[in-house]
């Protein structure tokens, strides 16, 4: 079994998405042994926005810049590694209502007509089912528990919307919000993820035995 271990958030050991992707890789090979983990650091690798040369892989023309060649090969080895992968644990801190740009960035990348998705007659179909996502959620505030909060919170939302459209219906989320409000609340939030990663990454477990 193959796990990317994707991280995305941009302030380091201080990171409590970071702390809580780790958790869940952990528990992840403890309940599955012989997964082998792939490490795909967005903010200390950076993925280039995309650009009119990155689009070159779109186009379907044969005859191909050099900038488009060395982008067309930077978007091929993330869809690849993407989709070799059976099991993704990304880290999605909350940033301005939404996702990191280093994420939306990888996302665009791996967002490849023929690669994670088609269009048929009956609208577009995803290509990379049978994968399990495990999404940590972190929020310096909490959004989840009002209807204005969830109006305003474009994070776990985008990514469920854009995961489903490649095609992956088993996509679960590890949510610590409150971080930022102090030392309780934070302690709280940390205690309340780390319950819900023993269920994410026992889950399968459980499945396949039964």
């Amino acid at each position: 079994m193959q796990l990317l271990h994707i991280d995305s958030a941009i302030t380091g050991d201080q990171s409590v998405s970071r702390q809580l992707t780790a958790r869940t890789v952990e528990a992840w090979v403890a309940a599955h042994p012989g997964t082998q983990v792939q490490r795909l650091d967005l903010a200390a690798s950076v993925v280039p926005h995309l650009s009119a040369d990155a689009l070159g892989f779109r186009t379907g023309q044969a005859a191909a810049t050099e900038a488009q060649r060395q982008e067309n090969a930077l978007s091929e080895a993330l869809v690849s590694q993407f989709l070799a992968a059976d099991v993704v644990v990304i880290g999605a801190p909350l940033y301005n209502f939404t996702i990191p740009t280093q994420l939306k960035a990888w996302i665009d990348r791996v967002a490849q007509a023929g690669r994670t998705f088609t269009y048929t007659e009956q609208g577009p179909k995803g290509l990379a089912g049978g994968k399990t996502v495990i999404v940590a959620i972190t929020r310096g505030g909490v959004y989840s528990t009002s209807e204005g909060g969830r109006a305003m919170e474009h994070q776990e939302t985008y990514l469920k919307t854009v995961l489903g459209f490649f095609g992956i219906t088993d996509v679960r989320f590890v949510r610590a919000e409150g971080v930022a409000m102090g030392p309780d609340a934070k302690a709280q939030a940390l205690e309340t993820a780390e319950s819900e990663i023993r269920i994410a990454a026992n889950q399968t477990a459980v499945a396949e035995a039964a």
